[in-house]
């Protein structure tokens, strides 16, 4: 553990009026950080005004202001990116404005990177869940995550699997300025997991797993914000290169289930069987919740996790495939994946 203050906290902040004060104090009671630079990437609320009056109690606290957007780049890549150029810690912290940091986070990550010989430390943030939709999308889409990104998988060297979550990205300055920063994955959506493959892919070590008990976040306040921001990251997030988004959907949706109910309007033994089958597929949900550290009575939500995950999938299918996905009033453009044998 380093021996004084050396980690530059990068915070990009658009509109964020109800989370920055929480996420800045959290940030300012960690002993590791030695400024706190929140960057307020053209907000139309109180965000500049917050952090502004936050600065008379927190004298390493900077706000920076971005100017308009530059071509090819998303938004928060560009904030952080500015942030980055102004940061004197030879570690740098990205982490949202809708995170929380509890007491000895930083510390904690810094003896995993010590532990682990790694370059980047990453957390996946304690979900606070309040609304049913959040009880219910959220989890089921972690459930998913899991399957696809297993912490033993990103964190083995020999394996090629790389995954990081910008709400708590810890890395070496030098580490992050030898593969380019954020300017070398402007263009990325998750540029999360686009930095964690670049780093791994350079020979760096990488940390990623639980952050229960050291970040929590709520990502979301509103059904159009969960929508809007899972329709923009989950078809790069789930089908990514392979293009297959009917695999996915056939391994999540219970369709068989689905199909045995339809026969029951015809034949009452198959409504049996389907209502057998059904309760077999939430006892098991129940377990992979438990396995991914959500409560297991979220298993209530099961129903209308799976009916969400398939709609928002597809929606985030289509947004590819019309080629621009919109997050916090900006329009980026994306791709599907290239079809074998083409560029």
């Amino acid at each position: 553990m380093p021996n004084k203050p050396t980690i530059s906290a990068i915070v990009p902040a658009r509109d964020e009026e109800l989370n920055i004060a929480n996420c800045v104090r959290s940030i300012a009671l960690q002993p590791e950080v030695l400024e706190i630079l929140v960057i307020d990437d053209q907000s139309t609320d109180r965000t500049a005004e917050i952090v502004r009056n936050l600065a008379t109690e927190i004298p390493n606290l900077r706000l920076i202001k971005t100017s308009e957007l530059p071509a090819g780049w998303v938004g928060k890549n560009n904030a952080v990116w500015l942030g980055a150029q102004q940061a004197k810690g030879k570690w740098l912290l990205f982490t949202d404005a809708d995170a929380t940091l509890a007491e000895g986070a930083t510390a904690k990550a810094f003896q995993l990177a010590e532990e682990n010989a790694a370059a980047l430390v990453s957390f996946s943030p304690e979900q606070t869940l309040i609304s049913w939709y959040e009880k219910a999308l959220i989890p089921f889409v972690y459930c998913r995550l899991g399957r696809k990104f297993t912490f033993a998988d990103v964190n083995d060297p020999k394996s090629p699997a790389a995954a990081a979550n910008g709400q708590f990205l810890l890395i070496q300055r030098s580490t992050y300025d030898a593969v380019g920063g954020h300017a070398a994955v402007a263009e990325e959506v998750l540029e999360d997991v686009a930095l964690a493959r670049r780093v791994k892919q350079d020979g760096w070590g990488i940390w990623f797993g639980s952050g229960i008990g050291y970040v929590s976040v709520r990502m979301y306040r509103s059904f159009s914000q969960m929508w809007d921001g899972w329709r923009k990251n989950l078809y790069r997030l789930m089908v990514g290169a392979s293009g297959s988004i009917f695999n996915e959907w056939e391994a999540a949706f219970p369709w068989m289930t689905c199909l045995v109910l339809l026969f029951g309007i015809k034949f009452p033994l198959a409504t049996f069987v389907g209502v057998v089958l059904l309760l077999f597929r939430q006892i098991s949900y129940g377990l992979e919740l438990a396995r991914n550290q959500f409560p297991f009575k979220f298993i209530i939500y099961y129903i209308p996790a799976v009916f969400l995950y398939a709609g928002v999938l597809i929606a985030s299918y289509r947004s590819y495939s019309r080629g621009r996905v919109v997050w916090k009033g900006r329009e980026y453009p994306v791709s599907l994946p290239s079809a074998p044998g083409k560029s």
